[in-house]
């Protein structure tokens, strides 16, 4: 290998170790939920617990800190021993906190209760449906870096938005339901406007293209049938016509070979 080229590859390393150096590694920490809904009414109140442990594996001392989307917000942080022990129990309000941790606390395990109201919805998503982060929480360390710990997000709707879901996927289902063969194209057509309607929040008319969209997509896979029925009975028709030709002309044929044989005697 010519020194140029071998410049170039120590060059290469030296880029990816440096690359790699400065990747700060995730926090270690073991996580487990309970309560976190997948789908939710704007409005509801809602609540989560939220269970940490190997809280050490990366810093003797350092902050959780929790985040959420949800409104009128309170955060209970209750920590354990080994023993199951509760040894603190501290509340927070508001869509943030910060609490500490030290390994001379002999805390093994902390679970964190959150409780609020789902949010308002600013904006309408159709495909992935639109969803709020439910909790953030992240491991920080005293005048050093932040690292995410876990997130969890939910969905969530209004009964309104929750009608004009229903209706595009009724529409959609017809779609992918009907016969190869069928014309399909209005009816997608109307899919796609339904679901621009519910993304500008306009649900009343996004139900009602819905509507006539599954109506387009019955309608083509009742054609379609049709046509199917029709090319059916047309090939048994023939099948039947071939048929009756191949019997007349058997019989045609027996019946002059039955003349060749009188006239031989």
């Amino acid at each position: 290998m010519n020194s140029t080229r071998c410049s170039k590859l120590t060059a290469l390393l030296l880029v990816l170790t440096l690359a790699l150096s400065a990747v700060v590694p995730a926090a270690a920490i073991s996580t487990e939920t309970q309560g976190i809904p997948d789908d939710a009414n704007v409005g509801d109140e809602v609540s989560a617990k939220l269970t940490l442990t190997d809280l050490y594996s990366d810093y003797e001392q350092w902050t959780l800190n929790g985040e959420t989307e949800l409104m009128d917000v309170t955060w209970t942080v209750t920590t354990y021993d080994q023993a199951g022990n509760q040894k603190a129990k501290k509340s927070y309000d508001g869509q943030s906190f910060n609490h500490s941790l030290t390994l001379d606390s002999d805390a093994s395990e902390t679970v964190v209760k959150v409780s609020g109201t789902v949010p308002e919805i600013e904006n309408f998503t159709y495909e992935p449906q639109q969803a709020f982060t439910l909790a953030t929480l992240s491991q920080t360390r005293e005048g050093g870096n932040s690292d995410e710990i876990d997130s969890w997000s939910a969905n969530y709707h209004t009964e309104d938005s929750t009608d004009a879901r229903e209706a595009i996927a009724a529409a959609q289902k017809a779609i992918d339901e009907a016969p190869a063969g069928a014309n399909t194209e209005d009816a997608e057509g109307r899919v796609e406007n339904a679901i621009s309607a519910y993304e500008a929040g306009n649900f009343g008319n996004a139900v009602d293209i819905a509507g006539q969209a599954e109506n387009s997509a019955s309608s083509a896979a009742e054609k379609a049938n049709k046509s199917a029925q029709q090319s059916e009975l047309l090939m048994y028709g023939g099948v039947a016509i071939v048929g009756l030709v191949v019997v007349g002309g058997a019989g045609f044929w027996y019946r002059s070979q039955q003349r060749n044989t009188n006239r031989l005697r």
